[in-house]
């Protein structure tokens, strides 16, 4: 009788001792994207979609040749491809084992793209890049699902070199300065 009530207080010890620490649940948060709203620049209250966006990182659509181009279909490497869309969620850079040094990561937001695709009648669209700055902290989660990256000291500024013509309006306003969860709006940019 002993030694089945010892037998029965280690198994009860394994199972109550044992979590599923090799499964990070899908719940939890991970490393967030910046989320950005769009708004109409003469009545700022109100979201304005922008019509036929695409939206890709900076650098990475490359002809055969290595030369930077534009896109011309949907891909794993645009975020938005020709869609009316009035919020974007942006992918940070995180350098490997860089961390608390600032980090610059850019976008380009093309306007109207359907006029560039337009094969008949091809139209110039409007292409605007966005640089955001930023200092990446990495944070522990559990040992299932390791560390997650949040971002901090948020900038973002609108590249007016080279353009004349920017669709975006110089007023870009940064609400969170820490990126912490993708579940709020931390940019709002006015066009």
């Amino acid at each position: 009788m002993k030694k089945l009530n010892i037998f029965i207080l280690l198994i009860a010890i394994v199972f109550i001792g044992c979590e599923r620490d090799d499964i990070c649940a899908e719940s939890t948060p991970t490393t967030p994207r910046l989320r950005i709203e769009f708004y109409d620049a003469t009545s700022q209250e109100d979201l304005k979609s922008v019509p036929r966006l695409t939206v890709y990182g900076e650098g990475l659509i490359l002809d055969d040749d290595g030369m930077e181009i534009e896109p011309i279909v949907v891909s794993n490497k645009t975020i938005i491809f020709n869609s009316n869309q009035n919020t974007v969620d942006l992918p940070l850079r995180i350098d490997d084992d860089i961390e608390e040094e600032r980090t610059i990561t850019r976008f380009i937001l093309e306007k109207d793209t359907n006029l560039r695709l337009d094969t008949e009648n091809p139209e110039t669209s409007n292409v605007d890049i966005i640089e955001i700055s930023y200092i990446p902290k990495f944070e522990y989660v559990s040992r299932a699902c390791g560390y997650k990256s949040i971002f901090t000291d948020v900038e973002v500024t609108l590249d007016t070199n080279n353009d004349s013509d920017t669709w975006i309006s110089n007023n870009i306003a940064v609400d969170i300065r820490d990126v912490e969860n993708e579940n709020e709006i931390h940019v709002r940019i006015f066009h």
